[in-house]
């Protein structure tokens, strides 16, 4: 986002940001209002700095028969520098919800998704070497392809994955959680939360934005389960430290809304304080997405 109209508090309509590539002229008020989830003010327009489309595009998909050694395959890749635009991470679980949905017969087993970009001539270079970091971790069946129609097919299965889900619990309600940890101990953190949603009892498979430490689940609960609740409530508070304890953040993406409030003040305990007297100073009545975001105190 480079600039941005937002109303604030007391009706005021403020223009904030600017047309140039950069400014480092005061605070940076357009990342404070992108990341308040609605609670200092209301944003009416935006522009948005484009980038042009690569002359090359690839995709790919490989298997892997373990979790933790395709995790392993990736941070090799991000530490060699193989340029890889997305990196998708589905379990075993969830690649059989997939296949099940789309009528597809790929292995059940864990899958990479990935997408290259770059010039004609060096992106099948960065394909092979990734192939090689995947065979060296155990990655079988690599499939890779230039073709819009070829990308296409391979990442229509990532794309249907969330329908996929809701077809194998019907009349379930899913309860969306994600955290975001260093790569380095992205491995550890999925494999303590398979053994949660394991010992829980609670359906749920893995997903993630795997070159940057951020991962997703599900987990599934029929209406009225107050004690299926209560678990899964459990095991997504247990990701979330974990997720602190490993040097990361509860949320990469979804934020902190009504449900991981409490959560907000245990990693940022020192923080809290200035979040506070921000809203105060932007909205003394609290009337911007009340009772959201920030903890009672």
């Amino acid at each position: 986002v480079q600039a941005m109209t937002v109303v604030t508090a007391d009706g005021r309509i403020r223009r904030l940001g600017g047309r140039a590539r950069k400014s480092s002229a005061g605070y940076d008020l357009v990342h404070l209002m992108i990341g308040s989830e609605g609670t200092l003010g209301i944003i009416t327009d935006l522009t948005l700095r484009l980038y042009g489309i690569p002359e090359a595009i690839a995709a790919g998909v490989v298997a892997f028969s373990d979790m933790d050694r395709m995790v392993e395959a990736v941070t090799l890749a991000v530490q060699s520098e193989v340029p890889l635009a997305r990196i998708e991470l589905v379990d075993e679980l969830a690649m059989t919800a997939i296949n099940h949905f789309g009528g597809l017969e790929r292995p059940a087993k864990p899958h990479l998704f990935l997408e290259f970009h770059g010039f004609a001539e060096t992106i099948s270079h960065d394909i092979r070497r990734f192939e090689e970091i995947a065979r060296e971790f155990g990655g079988e069946a690599f499939e890779a392809e230039t073709t819009t129609e070829g990308r296409n097919r391979l990442w229509h299965a990532r794309h249907q994955l969330l329908h996929a889900a809701r077809q194998l619990n019907p009349g379930r309600i899913g309860l969306i959680t994600d955290v975001c940890v260093p790569i380095s101990k992205l491995a550890e953190s999925i494999r303590a939360t398979r053994a949660d949603l394991a010992e829980s009892g609670i359906v749920s498979a893995v997903v993630g934005h795997v070159g940057d430490g951020n991962y997703h689940t599900t987990l599934w609960i029929e209406p009225g389960d107050e004690e299926g609740l209560r678990r899964a409530r459990g095991v997504i508070e247990r990701m979330a430290e974990r997720a602190i304890a490993a040097g990361g953040t509860i949320t990469g993406e979804h934020g902190i809304g009504l449900g991981k409030m409490a959560l907000l003040a245990r990693e940022h305990p020192d923080a809290l304080p200035l979040m506070r007297a921000v809203k105060r100073a932007l909205d003394p009545h609290g009337i911007l997405n009340p009772g959201k975001v920030l903890p009672q105190g």
